[in-house]
């Protein structure tokens, strides 16, 4: 595919730099001028370099077109062959070999720059010339750094790394948020879409993504299905999003850009969906997920992507910039957003929201915590964090929450089993069940919830959950309603009733058998609550315990000291958790699902973050009055304290409980589960699923 024009422009202005760091990198691959114990490393690190730029001349001069997709799978396994599997124990990539190979103090800064390098692999495809030159001569530099001493100082090499990630922010961060919000900047997925032949799988091919079976299973799958099928999967996915501004009051017709953000394979549906949105409006913006430390959010994946090649390799550099992190550098990054936003504010104004379309069934990942890989101090904690709230805060400025919206669905991919293409249909049935249906049973549960004090939700048998859950006092009952009814628009499939709970009084344990959580499996996780906020937590994850606690530490407090329980619901899709069951899929579930198949309670920011202000409606058109809680609503003092960055859902499965009840200012006792299923009168017809256990 042809470079765009500003992409042209750019190419042309450093094609001498990158000819002559091609040149060099020839040179390099032969040399013998460093100390023997690092002459692998290097000579291997420009090989690689090297054999990018032989497929990024492939991709400029058209040869690519002409490959086979046998010679396509050879070269896209090539080029990620060095962190799979048995590979990755012998990697540069894996900072254990790292230190071991090139000692305690050149291992962990020598690793995360071949990650850096690995990282080119999907400029090469969108022949990003610009950015591969930067990568080149950031890997020549440190390499003469060690041809002019055997051993040079470690700050010296530092330096080079803090100032190549300092300097080029105004170029990867500040065209990462220009892809964001200008569709010009993102046309080179749209055009794989929207132009290329997807009954061929050379497609997939040319994202330079890694691609597996999964990828090619899943775009053979859809093939096989009819166009009205694939219509309604695109109809679903973008009536969500449509709904979703309709129910909290926003307008769409303000906004001109969508974000779609999918998996590999996908492509049919999201060319169905494409029209879908134009329709309505909207230009999509479809950007790849980050691959450089300097725009990367440790180890998600945060737009477009393929397979994960290894998961522990992702999360073993997930804090890479540890290694150079400093204020000056935060600073650096908030002015760089904070000038680019300006300079762009009328375009970021048109910004709807992000669409995404998620993927499950991958065999569950539980790292290795390794002492090798980059961790962050104290300090840099807190400047991690000091960043996601400034961050935040500039992106409402100029992307109000007030007035964009989301919605989000999830299908399965063939690792999920054998079954796969039946599983993949019984998640189409799933995303679309009768919705009216549902408002009607969750409303039951919310006439009730609303006359309590509290929720009282105990756990079963070896589940130790016990959970006093304080809810918001309403002043006029006949108009006002603690619990959202959520059907199916921002969270697809239907249902759940949600709200945010009143911290002070809201005490007990949390605890589930397994939940996977952001693509890591937690074992036998416990939180417990004092007032709201978690006071204590652990798994059994690890041995060590300070290893679990840091694993809980990192993934779900995002290293703040403490989360308030941002979120209490109920999920109702019983269909889904019988279909799981059914399919012993359960623990391959996605968050998304599995937060409607039992109670889910969420730590972190509410859901209803920068928007509370707005005023939202249920469908008997009583106001949903319970928004906030003591910890967001400092934001009308200083919005700093009042926001943490994160929302994590932690589901425990109907097996799993003895009793969800309401208790009443007059002491009454309403039981909505027990046993884990639904007695409230007007909630019956959700254990019909059950009878097909």
């Amino acid at each position: 595919m042809e470079c765009k024009e500003w992409q042209k422009e750019r190419n042309e202005q450093c094609r001498e730099r990158h000819e002559l760091s091609v040149e060099r990198l020839r040179m390099i691959v032969a040399e013998e001028t460093v100390d023997v114990a690092y002459q692998s490393y290097f000579q291997g690190c420009a090989a690689f370099l090297l054999e990018l730029e032989a497929v990024r001349r492939k991709v400029e001069n058209g040869s690519w077109d002409s490959l086979s997709v046998e010679e396509m799978r050879d070269f896209n396994e090539e080029l990620y062959v060095d962190i799979l599997g048995e590979h990755y124990k012998v990697s540069y990539a894996n900072p254990a070999y790292a230190v071991k190979m090139l000692t305690e103090v050149y291992g962990q800064l020598l690793s995360f720059l071949y990650t850096e390098l690995r990282g080119g692999i999907p400029y090469v495809f969108e022949n990003r010339i610009d950015y591969l030159t930067i990568l080149n001569e950031l890997f020549i530099e440190v390499y003469h750094c060690f041809e002019e001493d055997m051993h040079p100082p470690y700050k010296m090499l530092k330096d080079i790394l803090y100032w190549y990630a300092s300097d080029y922010c105004d170029v990867f961060l500040a065209d990462r948020i220009r892809e964001q919000i200008d569709p010009k900047y993102t046309a080179f997925a749209a055009e794989i879409i929207e132009t290329m032949d997807l009954e061929d799988d050379r497609y997939l091919y040319y994202y330079g993504e890694y691609v597996t079976e999964n990828e090619l299973g899943t775009a053979r799958h859809l093939r096989s299905l009819p166009q009205e099928t694939i219509q309604k999967m695109a109809d679903v996915y973008t009536e969500g999003y449509r709904i979703g501004f309709i129910t909290t009051g926003k307008d769409l017709s303000k906004k001109s850009v969508v974000n779609i953000r999918y998996c590999l394979g996908f492509e049919r549906v999201v060319k169905a969906a494409i029209e879908n949105f134009r329709k309505m409006g909207l230009s999509p913006v479809i950007y790849r997920a980050a691959s450089s430390v300097i725009t990367k959010r440790e180890q998600h994946k945060i737009g477009y992507y393929g397979a994960i090649a290894n998961k522990q390799y992702e999360y073993d550099h997930r804090f890479d910039q540890g290694l150079f992190m400093d204020k000056k550098y935060i600073e650096r990054k908030l002015d760089v957003m904070r000038n680019v936003y300006e300079k762009e504010k009328e375009r970021a104004a048109q910004f709807a929201g992000p669409a995404v379309m998620e993927i499950f069934g991958e065999n569950p990942f539980c790292p290795e915590a390794k002492e090798e890989a980059v961790s962050y101090t104290d300090v840099q904690r807190s400047l991690a964090l000091l960043y996601d709230s400034k961050s935040g805060q500039i992106t409402n400025q100029y992307i109000r929450g007030e007035e964009r919206s989301f919605t989000i669905i999830a299908y399965p991919v063939p690792e999920i089993g054998e079954q796969y293409a039946e599983i993949f249909d019984e998640v189409i049935r799933i995303n679309t069940l009768d919705a009216e249906l549902y408002k009607d049973v969750q409303q039951a549960l919310i006439d009730a919830l609303d006359q309590g004090e509290y929720v009282h939700i105990l756990g079963k048998g070896e589940n130790k959950t016990d959970l006093k859950v304080q809810l918001w006092k309403l002043k006029n009952p006949d108009k006002e309603t603690i619990f959202e009814n959520c059907v199916a628009d921002v969270n697809i499939p239907v249902g759940e009733v949600f709200t945010s709970p009143v911290l002070e009084g809201t005490q007990g344990i949390l605890n589930v058998s397994k939940v996977y959580l952001n693509e890591l499996q937690y074992l036998d996780l416990s939180i417990t609550f004092k007032d709201g906020m978690i006071t204590e937590y652990t798994c059994s994850n690890f041995e060590n315990e300070e290893e679990n606690k840091k694993f809980i530490y990192d993934n779900i407090l995002h290293n703040h000291s403490s989360l308030p329980l941002g979120e209490f619901a109920i999920g109702t899709n019983t269909t889904a958790y019988v279909a799981a069951k059914k399919y012993g899929i359960e623990e391959k579930l996605p968050i998304l699902i599995a937060e409607k198949m039992g109670p889910h309670f969420a730590v972190g920011d509410t859901c209803y973050s920068w928007a509370e202000d707005n005023r939202v409606y249920n469908p008997n058109g009583k106001e949903i009055v319970a928004k906030d809680n003591s910890v967001s609503i400092l934001r009308k003092e200083n919005v700093e304290k009042a926001y943490f960055q994160c929302h994590t859902d932690i589901t425990i499965p109907y097996e799993e409980l003895e009793e969800i009840s309401v208790l009443t200012k007059e002491g009454k006792q309403i039981i909505l589960l027990k046993d884990g299923r639904f007695v409230l009168p007007g909630t019956e017809v959700l254990n019909e699923p059950f009878e097909n256990l």
